[in-house]
């Protein structure tokens, strides 16, 4: 162990001392390892997708121990960030934190501000009017504009979705959205043997969007149901496959036929199991 570096190697048993712990870590990697060196807010963007995403995973599944550890991933890319922004004199982790804490004062004036807002809607009424101000967006057009392009296409459109609706851009029923959906599979059934695939597309995202309207008038998270539906789909994939191999059967070997049965079986037995 080199001598230099003991010191890291002992646990810190304060929030702070934990923070500078961790800081004093970072900076050494980017001074002496040969990945860590070379990586950029550019290089580093998947790494933040991939362990949010890690994040989430865990909590699905109630696992606290992979939830401390996946959290402390996300928190390492933050103080990565804040140090490659502190090498190029833009920001540090000081600035990071004093700028968000500023921002918690103002969206939250019925805390800090003693405000009246006693019901959860007139908070998050508050928070989009002071966002809104933040952002700069002056018209709701520009507000959607703003939700990022990165974000999964379910989510983005659920959250554009909600600004039209918030203005009264809405249908009246979830019966009307449930036409619209109807009324989007007719035109994909009209374009589909066509070799015009900017159009397939448009007719196909069209019919998409249509469904997250549906799931957003029954208040279901699209992103949550369609997670759900391929885990439901691998559960009954793995009893197929499962099945296909007690019987001396390896899938590729399996006609249609037989899956198809099997995959009925599989619908049964994945539903006691509320899968």
């Amino acid at each position: 162990m080199d001598k230099n570096y003991e010191s890291f190697y002992i646990e810190a048993n304060t929030a702070e001392g934990a923070l500078k712990r961790l800081m004093s870590i970072i900076k050494v990697l980017r001074q002496k390892c040969p990945w860590d060196k070379v990586q950029t807010h550019e290089s580093l963007k998947q790494c933040l997708i991939e362990e949010s995403y890690e994040v989430i995973d865990a909590i699905d599944k109630g696992d606290f121990d992979n939830l401390e550890e996946e959290l402390g991933d996300v928190f390492l890319q933050v103080v990565f960030h804040a140090d490659l922004g502190d090498e190029e004199k833009k920001f540090d982790f000081k600035s990071i934190a004093n700028r968000e804490c500023e921002k918690m004062l103002r969206r939250h004036p019925h805390v800090f501000l003693k405000e009246n807002a006693e019901t959860i809607d007139k908070v998050l009424e508050k928070w989009e009017n002071v966002k809104s101000k933040e952002t700069g967006a002056s018209t709701y057009t520009e507000s959607m504009d703003k939700i990022p392009r990165s974000l999964p296409a379910l989510i983005r459109s659920y959250k554009i979705q909600k600004k039209a609706a918030h203005v009264g851009f809405d249908w009246e029923s979830v019966e009307d959205a449930f036409s619209k959906i109807k009324e989007e599979s007719k035109e994909v059934l009209e374009v589909y043997k066509g070799n015009d695939k900017s159009k397939i597309k448009e007719e196909i995202g069209d019919l998409l969007f249509a469904v997250v309207n549906v799931a957003r008038f029954l208040d279901v998270n699209p992103e949550d149901a369609l997670n759900f539906t391929s885990q439901k789909f691998i559960e009954r994939f793995r009893f197929i496959e499962d099945s296909g191999q007690a019987e001396g059967k390896a899938l590729t070997d399996m006609t249609l036929e037989e899956m198809d049965r099997l995959w009925e079986k599989a619908k049964e037995v994945c539903k006691n199991k509320k899968l």
